[in-house]
């Protein structure tokens, strides 16, 4: 059994470096190998379904988020309240918490599979879909849809396992989600010639058994945090909590979702199908480099949440600190990556020469400023760790509505399809400038409020 305190002691006295990495590594570890089984899945339908199935694939994208983004809301949320609460060493409120975020859930992510279910065939079209390719996207999210519940389960309470001191059993969870996709995957699309619906199938079937592995853990005896029959009716102040935490990386991914409208609406008029297809393939490569930032990110948010809590800013600063400098360490190598070997990268996915030139272009151009992206991540979440909801939503924002949209709107018309691939550098650049002014303002008022802080 792990020790409450012990777990505790970590958190407020370990070598903040040294903590970092045992709380990120497996995180991190988690979020590549999730992401690495969805690059799996577009590799292995790009190249035994055909270009068009990756298009079909791409529009499903926006509605894949749309589903997860309700994960994040009680997931997050509830994992960064946790920690805080944990820091205040108030553990029956812990639980009242990991309790309403199961019936949260189960609430919103049932509503909306119903409600998505219905309407899947207009968002699909809504999304870009073409009389080519929405067959493909309707084949694979009649199966994913209803196994949303699944998704956000594994998703949120995996957060909530790391959060209350278990991070090496919460990465568990995301290798064994993958390492069964990895398997299925190729077995339902080629063995069972079921093409983009075996890929359906196989994430459902890993998030199923990822859902069961996560919340067994919180009805074990030997885990710290503890499902109690008495905490799960619904209770105002505590669902309150949770929810002004969590609509930071919910209004992020519910942000991301309505840009991507805009961006597959542009790609369709300035490219067609098959720049739908690419933009599939750079959001596959894409997303891999910012879901490391993400695994760092779930990584130290139990290390700041807990500090602030504990009123022990010094660590919470130094923490912050190293998580940027990590952040920009690696979206830099994604910037290699995108920039010295994009045709290899693209030639991963299809064997279609007109899709490999289009996507080897759009990823070059994409990763442009990816160096700097790293750090306005990771001063995000910062705010989300500490409970500052309004500035993390705010931050949040910036880079999808406040300057993506303008620059699609504005460079496509001059540069054609060039443009929707330069809107995401320069959106990166404007988001980063303004996610360390914040931080700035903010440091400065915090240390003339507390004498504690260096």
């Amino acid at each position: 059994m792990i020790n409450q305190t012990t777990i505790t002691n970590k958190l407020a006295t370990e070598n903040i470096g040294k903590l970092i990495w045992t709380y990120s590594l497996p995180a991190i570890t988690g979020t590549v190998v999730m992401s690495l089984y969805n690059v799996v899945d577009r590799i292995f339908i790009g190249q035994g379904v055909g270009p068009l199935a990756i298009s079909g694939l791409a529009l499903t994208f926006p509605f894949m988020i749309f589903l997860m983004a309700f994960g994040m809301l009680i997931g997050a949320g509830s994992a960064a309240r946790i920690s805080i609460t944990l820091g205040q060493n108030n553990i029956e409120k812990a639980e009242k918490i990991l309790a309403n975020a199961f019936t949260l859930t189960l609430v919103i992510s049932g509503t909306v599979v119903i409600i998505s279910y219905i309407f899947m065939r207009d968002v699909l079209l809504l999304f870009g879909g073409t009389s080519r390719t929405i067959h493909y996207a309707e084949d694979f999210m009649q199966i994913i849809i209803p196994g949303g519940i699944f998704t956000a389960l594994s998703y949120g309470f995996n957060n909530i396992m790391r959060a209350s001191g278990y991070p090496t059993k919460a990465m568990y969870t995301m290798i064994i989600c993958a390492v069964i996709n990895a398997i299925l995957a190729p077995i339902f699309i080629f063995g069972f010639h079921w093409g983009i619906q075996g890929a359906a199938w196989a994430t459902n079937i890993s998030y199923l058994i990822g859902t069961i592995w996560v919340l067994s853990h919180f009805l074990q005896k030997s885990s710290n945090l503890r499902f109690h029959r008495k905490n799960f009716r619904l209770e105002k102040d505590v669902v309150k909590s949770i929810i002004s935490i969590g609509m930071s990386p919910f209004s992020m991914q519910m942000a991301t979702c309505c840009v991507v409208l805009l961006v597959n609406s542009t790609l369709i008029h300035y490219g067609g199908d098959l720049a739908i297809g690419a933009f599939g393939i750079i959001n596959s490569v894409n997303t891999l480099i910012v879901m490391i930032i993400i695994g760092l990110n779930q990584g130290t948010q139990p290390i700041i949440g807990y500090n602030y809590g504990a009123k022990n800013f010094n660590r919470m600063f130094s923490t912050l600190k190293y998580a940027v400098i990590i952040g920009s360490c690696i979206t830099t190598i994604g910037f290699i990556i995108g920039t010295f070997f994009p045709d290899e990268t693209a030639s991963l996915f299809t064997r279609d020469k007109e899709l490999q030139a289009i996507a080897s272009k759009a990823l070059r151009i994409s990763v442009a400023l990816f160096p700097i992206i790293g750090s306005q991540i990771v001063i995000t979440n910062f705010f989300q760790s500490i409970g500052k909801a309004k500035i993390s939503i705010f931050l949040s924002l910036t880079r999808q509505f406040l300057f993506l949209i303008p620059c699609l709107l504005l460079f496509p018309p001059i540069l054609g399809l060039s443009g929707a691939w330069y809107a995401m550098p320069v959106s990166d650049a404007l988001a980063t400038v303004v996610a360390f002014i914040t931080i700035f303002i903010f440091i400065r008022k915090f240390r003339t409020k507390s004498t504690t802080v260096l």
